[in-house]
């Protein structure tokens, strides 16, 4: 089982020869990062992984979480992998060093917590949101707040989570009951109930910080009136040490159908009146502050379907090339033939293909989510820098939505590879794909992230972000239509390019008129389109880049001779999968995007349409 959970020679190729990682390290900023670095670090993330989370994933699994008077205990092989994950300060790899960040590169920490997730999503989670919680902090927080508590969450010596849902508020956040009371000191008494809560109580850190959303008493009803509050578990001594128990009480924690080993709690605010927090930024400013936290944290929610969605390929190709079943398909009615691998048969590869166009397109689009993060970071004009935040923001429900979408797919389909075995607890497949339900719900629905792409994200810049995001596209098809052998392919997705384009000003136009709900309801077919048409450029990009290198290695564009190429040589192996990759999902799988396209043209009205009373009794 080489790869375990996620393909190293597809990651070096994304990093490398797709987002060019190195050309980073022109910028002082980024002048450490070199080539060598940059797969040291890799190789230091997959070996954790592997080594040491990976065995965990299972017994994680199995044990769960238990509740106990007030105090969540997480299964107990978490500790050691929390002291190792720690002592290597995988926590804060691209923040300010100035708090105990290590500064580098978004798209290289993304390849590291690509196998770190992949190895266990459930202790990953407790940090993901540490992680969010410090920027939120570094971002907004006062001097007082960040010297109290960025460094401990960095380090990991404390964890930080994100209180927004409440039974009565759940994707209507405007609707929470939550309130702060001012006090003498500048302090306000927080009082009410959150659920679920990722590990909003846990053992493995001596305290836990809450950006929590409360209504300030008479404050404006709705979202307007929402202001954002850290509530520590444990209220913060002058000397940085925990001090007394600040009234935040954990009554439950949820049984899951998957992420068992990470816990899921109700958490009641203030029940004694004790219960502390301080305001971060501005008062009634609460949801515009969190969304700086849920932005970031819906991309992780994307990385979390791939990295899920990875693994189970990795785990799918390996079974099917060592389970041996059934003759091969040509040997006809011949009974001395010999059984074959299960990858020989045709549909099997079908699968895998489908899988592996899906996590590689998946790879290249979230690596390239983190390198406009850092150009975005490097921008040395203000111009630019708002290029690449409309971009990350054009990208943030595609990753988290789209992707999403993509990994219970991918997931369900490794179930089938192994058969009957992967709906058992045998193989680990079948727990992927209960891990992977959840990405689609938390952080956003997505069917909201469908509406936040169609309702704000074609309107930014009155379109021209969007637009200028296509153009991206284009400039990848007029490189690859530069090549003969991927002529056709070119073709293919520069028409998919130019209909996305048609259908998104079509969909605009509809929701600014009088069809705006029937329009509505084609939100996340047009998600969904738009991240069909994002991978096929993600793989034609992959296979421009494969094309040329094949061109070298074979010293021409013979597929005749490509072949005999790649049967002696790992690297021409490679490059023509990533050209075959492509081929397939562009072949295969996208002519079924534009019928999608041509359902979402009509604009038809039947589902707002139907009475509440004709869906049934």
């Amino acid at each position: 089982m080489a790869q375990l959970i996620a393909d190293r020679r597809d990651v070096d190729f994304v990093l490398h020869e797709q987002m060019k990682v190195g050309d980073l390290t022109k910028h002082e900023r980024f002048a450490e990062f070199n080539k060598k670095t940059v797969d040291m670090i890799v190789s230091e993330a997959r070996n954790l992984a592997i080594k040491e989370i990976l065995p965990t994933q299972k017994e994680s699994d199995e044990v769960g979480c238990t509740l106990e008077n007030g105090v969540v205990n997480v299964p107990e092989c978490f500790h050691r992998i929390n002291k190792l994950y720690k002592e290597g300060e995988w926590l804060a790899m691209i923040d300010d060093p100035q708090w105990g960040g290590q500064g580098m590169p978004k798209t290289l920490s993304l390849a590291a917590e690509e196998y770190f997730v992949g190895a266990n999503p459930s202790f990953m989670l407790y940090h993901g949101l540490s992680r969010g919680a410090a920027n939120l902090i570094n971002t907004l927080g006062t001097e007082e707040q960040k010297k109290t508590y960025l460094e401990k969450l960095y380090s990991g010596q404390w964890s930080g989570t994100m209180l927004l849902t409440e039974a009565a508020a759940g994707s209507d956040v405007g609707a929470l009951e939550t309130t702060a009371t001012r006090n003498d000191d500048g302090t306000f008494s927080i009082s009410g109930t959150k659920i679920f809560i990722s590990g909003g109580e846990q053992d493995m850190v001596e305290n836990i910080v809450h950006p929590t959303l409360a209504r300030i008493e008479g404050a404006p009803p709705g979202t307007p009136g929402i202001s954002l509050f850290l509530v520590p578990k444990y209220r913060v001594n002058p000397d940085g040490s925990p001090g007394e128990f600040n009234d935040v009480v954990c009554t439950g924690i949820e049984e899951k159908m998957g992420l068992h080993g990470n816990c899921t709690c109700t958490l009641t605010l203030g029940s004694k009146g004790g219960c502390i927090g301080t305001l971060i930024g501005q008062e009634n400013k609460g949801m515009r502050a969190m969304f700086l936290m849920m932005n970031e944290a819906r991309q992780l929610v994307g990385l979390q379907g791939f990295a899920v969605a990875t693994a189970s390929y990795c785990y799918a190709l390996n079974y099917a090339r060592e389970r041996i079943q059934g003759k091969h398909l040509l040997a006809g009615k011949d009974l001395n033939a010999k059984s074959v691998p299960i990858i020989e048969h045709p549909d099997v590869r079908r699968q895998l293909m489908t899988m592996r166009a899906y996590v590689d397109g998946m790879r290249s689009l979230i690596y390239y989510g983190g390198m406009a993060h850092d150009l975005e970071v490097l921008a040395e004009t203000p111009e630019e820098k708002e290029k690449y935040a409309d971009r990350s923001a054009i990208l943030t429900p595609i990753i988290k939505g789209y992707i999403t979408d993509r990994a219970l797919e991918v997931t369900s389909h490794g179930i089938q590879v192994y058969g009957g075995y992967g709906y058992t607890k045998e193989y680990p497949v079948e727990q992927l794909m209960r891990d992977a339900r959840i990405f689609q719900i938390y952080e956003g629905t997505n069917g909201i992230q469908a509406m936040d792409l169609m309702g704000r994200k074609l309107g930014l810049k009155k379109g021209q972000a969007f637009m200028d995001y296509l153009g991206e596209m284009k400039k990848t098809i007029a490189s690859a239509g530069q090549t003969e052998a991927l002529n056709t392919l070119t073709a293919r997705v520069e028409t998919a390019v130019n209909k996305l384009a048609d259908t998104a000003t079509q969909l605009a136009n509809a929701a600014a008129s009088d069809k705006a709900l029937n329009a509505f309801a084609f939100a996340h077919p047009f998600l969904d389109v738009t991240g069909d048409v994002t991978v096929a450029w993600m793989l034609l990009w992959r296979a421009d880049i494969a094309a040329q290198k094949l061109k070298k290695l074979a010293g021409s564009m013979d597929m005749t001779a490509i072949t005999e190429k790649a049967a002696k040589n790992k690297d021409a192996a490679f490059y023509l999968g990533v050209m075959k990759t492509a081929e397939f999902f562009i072949m295969n799988l996208l002519p079924a995007t534009m019928g999608k396209f041509d359902a979402i043209d009509g604009i038809n009205g039947s589902a707002v349409e139907i009475p509440d009373a004709a869906f049934g009794s």
